[in-house]
């Protein structure tokens, strides 16, 4: 049975959108979001989390044993919530002695719930969602270990509206119509930044394990290969940064190495900050990217500055990013 994870793990990651709508809008007709302060482009964390569960839910890893983590997805196309939580209550209650606690009862529903369910053991959820033992509950709502931010891109964006065509038409009524309109939006090139955090911390309360994080990293590396659409076409994973907290001290403190991985042994902005993007003098002089090589990325951290004490950095992109040579 795979362990909980013990290391606090700070992660950065880069993707790009060519002609694409990386996420729309839907109180703006769906264009893409943009920051209306600096014209750059955002990404909420929900958008990012629907590609990581798209991705567990194609590739369905089996359960090894009955006391193993399930990889269902408890938010999914049809799903209803509150059938779901019901099935963990009964599930719980069956585990418990008939005269226990609405709180014992509720307490055991969250744990099977997050060991049935990838994405409730992953990123946490609201499960006070009727009227029964869960409502009011210190365990109707869970917290997962792992959480986005949401994405910005690094420059401001020109989103497009494009009109296209169709030669059939929906209603009876205008069969006569030689054809009719429609409209899309596009973002002709952009490069986004998210930022990502797991917690030990949160996934001892929900059992969130090694075998957990690494498929998590792979769905991450993967969630736009099968995310394929006229809106997203070419979007793509540039970079992963792991940044993995170990601890400082000799293996004869375990107890305090591991307590210094659990927290963490140094800042995150400043594990981000090591890793700048920026634009080639071309593009530069043009004014803005056009596309990924456009870019110029720097690790610090790949060679020309050591690493904070007690931390690993894990390049889990499949190609390695660019650097610039150490000066």
């Amino acid at each position: 049975m795979s362990e909980i994870i013990t290391n606090r793990h700070d992660v950065y990651v880069l993707f790009d959108v060519t002609n694409g709508n990386p996420n729309g809008d839907p109180d703006a007709g769906n264009m893409p979001r943009i920051d209306p302060n600096t014209s750059r482009g955002i990404i909420s964390d929900v958008c990012l989390k629907r590609k990581v569960r798209n991705y567990v839910e194609i590739t369905k890893p089996a359960r090894k044993s009955e006391q193993g983590n399930g990889f269902a997805l408890m938010v999914r196309q049809g799903a209803v919530l509150e059938r779901e939580v019901e099935k963990g209550i009964r599930a719980g209650e069956n585990t418990l002695a008939k005269d226990a606690s609405d709180d014992q009862k509720a307490e055991a529903a969250m744990k099977w719930l997050c060991r049935e369910f990838f994405d409730i053991r992953t990123f946490g959820g609201v499960l006070s969602v009727g009227k029964d033992i869960m409502r009011g509950s210190a365990f109707g709502q869970v917290r997962g270990p792992v959480q986005f931010t949401f994405s910005q891109s690094f420059h401001p964006i020109t989103p497009l509206e494009v009109t296209v065509t169709r030669c059939a038409v929906t209603k009876e009524e205008d069969k006569e119509k030689e054809r009719t309109m429609g409209h899309k939006h596009i973002v002709p090139y952009a490069l986004y930044a998210a930022k990502c955090y797991v917690s030990p911390a949160f996934a001892e309360k929900t059992g969130f394990t090694q075998k957990d994080l690494d498929l998590f990293f792979e769905a991450l590396g993967e969630m736009f290969t099968h995310d394929r659409s006229a809106a997203r076409g070419e979007m793509i994973v540039r970079g992963i940064y792991d940044f993995e907290h170990v601890g400082t001290q000799h293996e004869n403190n375990a107890a305090q190495n591991k307590r210094e991985a659990r927290l963490g042994c140094a800042h995150s902005h400043k594990l981000f900050e090591g890793v700048t993007v920026s634009l080639t003098d071309d593009a530069k002089t043009r004014g803005f990217p056009q596309g990924w090589d456009d870019y110029r990325v720097d690790c610090v951290w790949a060679g020309k500055q050591a690493l904070p004490a007690g931390v690993r950095l894990h390049l889990r992109h499949e190609q390695p990013v660019r650097t610039l040579p150490a000066t």
